[in-house]
């Protein structure tokens, strides 16, 4: 199996996995500014703007099915990416130049935690054994 068709086997699951981690932390850390509605969507959304990035195109930069001695550099890569990019694109979309500073910086640290919640428990979570991709 090529390494693009293992990653795209392990996306839908491990994609699904990270929004039912880090939902609960969006809907409870994001400002009350923001509706129900939008809390959810962010849960899916967010991610599914960053999840391609960390989980097939950085994997595939870094080489780390093959170089095992990557995969700290891809890891710091990838969790300082998501977060980072998950803020700017929420503050795009729903900050305004009258959103408080205290607002936003609540929506920042509660997209960082999302984010450090979804990595510190996937990373204990054996997805490719449960999808048969471990030889």
């Amino acid at each position: 199996m090529s390494d693009v068709e293992y990653y795209l086997r392990l996306m839908p699951l491990a994609y699904a996995l990270t929004v039912a981690l880090e939902m609960p932390v969006l809907l409870v850390g994001l400002s009350r500014s923001h509706p129900l509605k939008r809390k959810i969507a962010a849960g899916f959304w967010l991610t599914a703007c960053t999840y391609p990035i960390v989980v097939l195109a950085l994997p595939l930069l870094f080489d780390i099915r093959h170089q095992a001695s990557n995969y700290t550099m891809y890891l710091a890569v990838a969790e300082t990416f998501a977060p980072l990019a998950e803020c700017a694109i929420f503050a795009l979309a729903f900050h305004h130049k009258d959103t408080p500073r205290a607002e936003r910086w609540r929506d920042y640290i509660a997209i960082t935690l999302a984010n450090l919640a979804s990595f510190l428990i996937g990373m204990q979570i054996p997805l490719e054994d449960w999808i048969g991709l471990r030889p």
